[in-house]
């Protein structure tokens, strides 16, 4: 309608190189809520963060338990009060170090550039979808954090809020697609960033470094032997079973429902002894994620067999599974990441807190963001750089005549109380 013809056409990259991407499985070890909170205590005390979830409920049992834990913690779905709403929206945007869980009801036109990271307590519906919602995180190029824990669970409910729904088989099949692509960025063993970028159509020539996957390279295992009972065993089952059920035939469990079934004379009883039932559910999570098990359509949570299944079940097609990681072990509390890659010294940080400080207090007296006020990184300059007059801190990326004019005296003072207080020698091998 404009009628806008040979417009220049501008394209960036979707690489966002700041975050980092993990996703890890849930399972055997402490919850994903405990997990949460390590994380967020290790890594990103006190920064600003969104926790996604699925169901409104969900949000609020999270954003209720982290509160207890002494975090702010808000929630944000479409169920609560406009007021509400509002009122916790606020909060995140104009305070330092508060978390927002919340539905994906949050975060269209939140520009808040200081978010440090972006969980995931379920699973996406779509790569899109995940690539939107952790793109919120990390916008002032500081390091930050895409987070997210995952579980059969998720993909079990996904696949059958999909089936059950009201779309036309197209529009279903459009979103098999979506899922499947966002089940294999999950459980894939090579660069998440390269995979990622690759959905987006763009490509990255050699891995990130990154991401979980070049940090810790995950273990593949040949998973076709374990693959066959499984599916054996859903088949002989009745392919109406679900997976707990199901494990439990394979683990020979003396169990009433097995016996009054039958099942506990089948060949597949007690076959797989080799395997817990944690690893169980991951072999039968990546069958389900990879389409050699379907959920069925009545929402009873069954597992019945694919037309993918066959080869592997025949001997004719050897299986490669990604080999779940054991939860990472407790860490003692340590300087956030995004911090402590840019301070190594205990001066570099105190100076950092210092002038958060002050950032909130201006802030709060003109009732406007503190990064209204300056970026995240604009204070890591002052850091690196100490500015000890008006013409110093000029010259740092951020200030410009009116913020220089309005804060200039007021960060100068800090830096020079610092530099004073820690002594000459210290401050310039710091700054060094």
């Amino acid at each position: 309608r404009l009628k806008l013809e040979d417009a220049r056409v501008f394209i960036s990259s979707f690489d966002r190189p700041n975050i980092r991407y993990r996703i890890g499985q849930s399972g055997n070890g402490p919850s994903a809520r405990d997990r949460l909170l390590r994380f967020i205590r290790d890594e990103h005390a006190n920064d600003a963060g969104i926790v996604y979830c699925l169901s409104r409920k969900r949000v609020d049992e999270i954003a209720a338990w982290l509160a207890a834990q002494g975090l702010t913690a808000l929630p944000y779905h479409a169920g609560l009060g406009s007021d509400v709403r509002a009122a916790n929206q606020s909060r995140f945007l104009n305070e330092e170090g508060v978390i927002i869980v919340a539905t994906i009801a949050f975060g269209m036109g939140i520009d808040k550039p200081n978010v440090r990271f972006v969980a995931h307590l379920n699973l996406p519906k779509s790569v899109e979808a995940y690539y939107q919602e952790t793109g919120r995180a990390g916008r002032d190029g500081l390091p930050a954090d895409a987070w997210m824990i995952y579980g059969l669970q998720d993909v079990i409910t996904l696949r059958q809020m999909l089936e059950a729904g009201d779309s036309d088989d197209a529009h279903k099949r459009v979103e098999r697609h979506k899922l499947d692509a966002m089940l294999g960025l999950c459980e894939l063993t090579g660069c998440r960033r390269q995979a990622l970028l690759t959905y987006f159509s763009e490509t990255l020539p050699k891995p990130c470094g990154n991401c979980d996957t070049c940090l810790e390279p995950p273990e593949a295992w040949d998973a076709t032997v374990p693959a066959q009972k499984a599916l054996s065993c859903v088949h002989r089952t009745g392919q109406r079973f679900g997976v707990n059920y199901l494990i439990d035939v394979l683990l020979g469990k003396d169990d009433d429902r097995i016996k009054r079934f039958g099942h506990d004379r089948l060949t597949t009883s007690g076959i797989g002894m080799e395997l817990g039932q944690p690893e169980w559910r991951g072999v039968f999570r990546q069958l389900i994620s990879r389409g050699l098990l379907a959920v069925d359509l009545e929402g009873h949570g069954g597992l019945r067999l694919t037309d993918l299944s066959r080869p592997v079940l025949r001997g004719e097609a050897p299986l490669m599974l990604r080999r779940d990681a054991k939860p990472e072990k407790a860490k003692k509390t340590r300087t956030p990441r995004a911090v402590r890659s840019a301070f190594i010294q205990d001066a570099d940080r105190r100076l950092w807190e210092a002038l958060r400080v002050r950032r909130l207090e201006l802030a709060r007296k003109q009732g406007v963001p503190p990064y209204v006020v300056f970026h995240d990184a604009t204070l890591a300059e002052m850091v690196e750089r100490r500015p000890r007059t008006l013409s110093d801190l000029a010259h740092i990326s951020g200030v410009g005549e009116r913020k220089l004019a309005a804060y200039g005296e007021d960060f100068i003072a800090i830096v020079r109380a610092h530099c004073e207080n820690v002594g000459e020698a210290e401050a310039v091998n710091s700054a060094n």
